[in-house]
């Protein structure tokens, strides 16, 4: 796993908001095609961890690699071109009210590749959205479509200009449960299919376990457990272990 070309590497991450340390020395690698899903309770810091991984937010201390980027001394213009390579589904989808569903997806297109025509744009942006079966809903707004119908669009959005790498932040958090295992089953599909890397930050169990390929557990902004399922159904730890039994499938 530890390779040297990883396209994630995080090492010793710190970050504080006044007082409050939220992430105490993050170590994380993420291989080429794998999927890792963060675990853990509800401001552990797993959203922080991603805002980092793009610079929204400044870390205090540690390295964050992102391919082969040292994303904490990039120059503006070096930021600019590794967040083309990054996809990011935020956890209210952060659609644009006032654009459709269509125009939504088209906005990365349109400012990013230049030489693309109308109409070149507007057949990705339809095969994109027929992916995740949003293709029926083109021209309506955010405001006329569910909560589940914005995660669809949102995660069509962030994979419009093929991304190498993608960042989720909880993406089935206020689903109800036929529709969170429905935006799983698109992860586990996109990851069969286009084999990208991926980063899923999420307290939904039962979803981690049908997508990612490793899970790795926060607590008190610390890695205290990683590994596959199996391996953690046998953890000694006390969070562990209650957090692996609120899903017993």
């Amino acid at each position: 796993m530890e390779q040297a070309g990883d396209p994630i590497v995080i090492e010793q991450i710190h970050k504080s908001f006044a007082d409050q340390k939220v992430l105490n020395g993050i170590t994380l690698r993420v291989s080429a095609g794998e999927t890792v899903a963060v675990l853990g309770r509800s401001g552990t810091g797993k959203s922080v961890l991603l805002k980092l991984m793009i610079r929204l937010l400044p870390s205090d201390l540690g390295s964050i690699c992102v391919m082969g980027e040292e994303i904490n001394t990039l120059n503006e213009h070096g930021l600019y071109e590794i967040r083309k390579k990054v996809g990011f589904l935020f956890q209210q989808a952060a659609l644009y009210d006032s654009l459709t569903v269509r125009e939504n997806v088209a906005f990365p297109l349109a400012r990013h590749v230049k030489q693309m025509t109308a109409a070149e744009r507007d057949c990705q942006v339809r095969e994109l959205l027929a992916s995740v079966e949003m293709d029926r809903h083109l021209d309506k707004l955010p405001s006329q479509i569910s909560g589940g119908m914005q995660k669809r669009v949102g995660l069509a959005r962030a994979l419009v200009l093929n991304p190498e790498v993608l960042l989720f932040d909880e993406p089935t958090a206020g689903l109800d449960p036929i529709t969170a295992n429905e935006i799983s089953n698109l992860i586990l599909e996109l990851k069969k299919k286009r084999k990208m890397t991926a980063l899923v930050v999420t307290h939904d169990i039962r979803a981690a376990k049908l997508f990612a390929d490793r899970l790795v557990f926060l607590h008190e902004g610390t890695v205290i457990a990683e590994g596959t399922c199996a391996d953690l159904q046998k953890s000694r730890d006390q969070f562990v272990r209650r957090f692996l039994r609120e899903d017993n499938s």
